[in-house]
């Protein structure tokens, strides 16, 4: 089974290919974001082959996994939105950051080949406002002067479930269209306006691939696997950059991890003639006083597996594994936590 073939399978039950390891004596159990799936699955499987100990992990979206974490029911949660200080100070948790990646605008449209069209933020925004309802809208003509655009209607899919993935998109959105800040907002479940919904990265990539003149967001690793069709951005210095992991590591390099509380930091709209728009992390959570001691040990031993010798499966992925520096600093939150 190619790992393609996986994340396909997701759609239909994305935690079988983590927990068919078997039950262990510290068997870990985490739920949540469907943007970190590709490598807590390829970490998973590389971990319990070093170690024998297994991973259930449910790829079910960020709000999923903040209420599984915060019902007890799992041994971690992982969201690609960030909880406040007050939010995890009142629930009992420690937050670290694990990954960074970048989001994708992925499109279905007949002869055109990925990176051949390119978007703005503007552009992008009124998409998903329902202001631009065809794909040669002369906002997006003007945008790709050499493109033939197909004058068909446009299909904006977006998901349906509580989503970090959302999260960050929306984010953006909100930092590069005043009207979509002001009507829409930055959430995990938005009101859209337009566009039919579908469940996690796994969804909305299987929602492009099969509808034609379709639009949406992923992660960019389910772009990748199942050879979606993604654009271009225009970003914060008006420069038009392809995703790339030079252009995730552009952004992320402006994230100040040290002097954000909380580690609640968000890296969409960065600055730099280099940088990806939407960028984004992922978020572990933990209890500081867990009830199940010895499986929040295994986690801890697992993360710290993925930090010291994940990187490169990270690398393969298109995500940016976290800076030594910030290893540093996620091992010393780890002291909070009573063993």
């Amino acid at each position: 089974m190619t790992f393609n073939n996986k994340l396909l399978g997701a759609m239909v039950a994305t935690s079988v290919g983590l927990s068919a390891f078997g039950a262990y004596a510290a068997d870990i159990t985490g739920a949540g974001s469907t943007f970190a799936y590709p490598i807590l699955s390829k970490w998973s499987e590389a971990y319990k082959k070093e170690t024998n100990n297994g991973l259930n992990y449910q790829s079910i979206g960020s709000g999923g996994g903040i209420k599984q974490i915060q019902a007890k029911t799992v041994t971690f949660g992982a969201t690609d939105a960030p909880l406040a200080v007050a939010d995890l100070d009142k629930s009992g948790l420690v937050q670290f950051p694990f990954i960074m990646g970048g989001i994708v605008a992925v499109v279905n449209l007949d002869g055109i080949k990925p990176g051949e069209i390119s978007l703005d933020g503007e552009a992008l925004a009124n998409i998903y406002l329902g202001k631009i309802k065809k794909w040669d809208d002369a906002a997006l003509k003007k945008l790709n002067p050499n493109v033939k655009l197909p004058s068909t209607d446009i299909v904006v899919a977006h998901r349906s479930d509580g989503s970090g993935t959302s999260f960050n998109f929306t984010d953006y959105l909100a930092k590069v269209s005043p009207e979509w800040k002001d009507k829409i907002g930055v959430s995990q479940t938005p009101e859209w306006p337009v566009g039919v919904g579908a469940k996690g990265n796994e969804g909305v990539s299987g929602t492009i691939a099969q509808t034609k003149g379709s639009i949406g967001y992923v992660e960019y690793a389910y772009a990748k696997q199942n050879k979606l069709t993604y654009t271009d951005l225009i970003n914060k210095d008006g420069k038009k950059v392809e995703p790339t992991v030079a252009a995730f590591q552009a952004a992320a390099g402006n994230a100040d991890w040290a002097h954000a509380p909380g580690y609640n930091l968000v890296l969409t709209n960065q600055p730099g003639a280099a940088s990806w728009p939407i960028t984004a992390s992922t978020f572990i959570l933990l209890y500081k006083d867990p009830s199940d001691k010895a499986a929040t040990a295994e986690a801890v031993k697992f993360f710290t597996w993925g930090f010291e010798k994940g990187g490169k499966m990270a690398e393969d992925l298109d995500y940016i594994p976290m800076p030594a520096a910030v290893v540093g600093l996620v091992k010393t939150t780890w002291g909070d936590i009573k063993k």
